[in-house]
């Protein structure tokens, strides 16, 4: 049960993020985050297979080459990263695999939390549009050197699922997420049903996309790094006071709990 005066102290503190947001200048709370441009252009694969949302361990075919896997986490932070201190120029020459490889860790060994670089200080990629087109031409470069998986199993911060999982602690991400959009800024949400294991992913949320009045459901876009094709869709409940991620073949849809990743050290 809650008290009633932590009610009464959480609306106004609500009711305070809402106006703040409301009076934020237009100019603070516009992204130019583009999904068609600043995402992967490949998939992460799942490690397990689902079916109607129950996990199974998918086996290998023969003759199939190693799947890309246990990336999500990586894949959100190298777009932060590549969205906070890289820039783009088409109009060179594009680096040979060695070079490009250099410049690639230079962008994703600096901290995700860290602020944007100015213009002229930026990691420069020469020979390519933006971070999809240097997806799709040198794929396995990239693919080579923005990290592994499998550290993204032992984070301090994961923790938080055992111990973070109450609809006080989802309120408050949840204003912490629209405070973050607000600022013109991403925000990388680990996913999770725990203990059940619908699903345990990572995705990055970038755009606010409206509101259903009558309902209470606020929506956001986002990247998941499982389906680079298009923009998936986040939802908050202000009546049920918890998040829901939309229905796929690797997800079932409906509840989950989302806690926040590299907006700060040890996230």
């Amino acid at each position: 049960m809650i008290p009633s005066n932590w009610r009464t102290s959480a609306g106004f503190w609500q009711l305070g993020v809402f106006v703040a947001l409301v009076l934020l200048p237009s100019s603070a709370a516009a992204s130019d985050f583009r999904f068609d441009r600043d995402t992967v252009s490949f998939a992460n694969s799942t490690v397990f297979g689902y079916r109607e949302g129950h996990p199974y361990l998918r086996q290998r075919e023969k003759g199939e080459p190693k799947r890309y896997t246990r990336r999500c986490f990586v894949l959100c932070r190298t777009t932060m990263q590549f969205q906070k201190f890289a820039r783009f120029d088409p109009h060179v020459a594009p680096l040979d695999d060695s070079a490009l490889a250099a410049r690639i860790r230079n962008v994703t060994r600096r901290a995700a939390w860290g602020k944007p670089l100015p213009a002229d200080q930026r990691i420069v990629f020469p020979g390519y549009a933006n971070l999809r087109a240097m997806s799709v031409a040198r794929r396995e470069v990239l693919r080579a050197n923005i990290g592994v998986g499998w550290p993204s199993y032992f984070r301090l911060s994961n923790a938080r699922i055992v111990f973070r999982e109450d609809a006080r602690f989802q309120e408050e991400t949840h204003a912490n997420l629209d405070a973050t959009l607000a600022r013109g800024q991403l925000f990388v949400g680990f996913l999770t049903t725990y203990p059940r294991l619908s699903i345990n992913h990572s995705i990055l949320v970038y755009k606010r996309n409206g509101v259903s009045p009558n309902s209470g459901i606020e929506r956001y876009l986002a990247y998941d790094p499982n389906h680079p094709e298009s923009p998936r869709e986040l939802t908050w409940s202000s009546r049920a006071r918890t998040f829901a991620y939309q229905k796929d073949w690797d997800f079932i849809g409906g509840s989950v709990r989302v806690y926040q990743l590299y907006g700060k050290p040890l996230q």
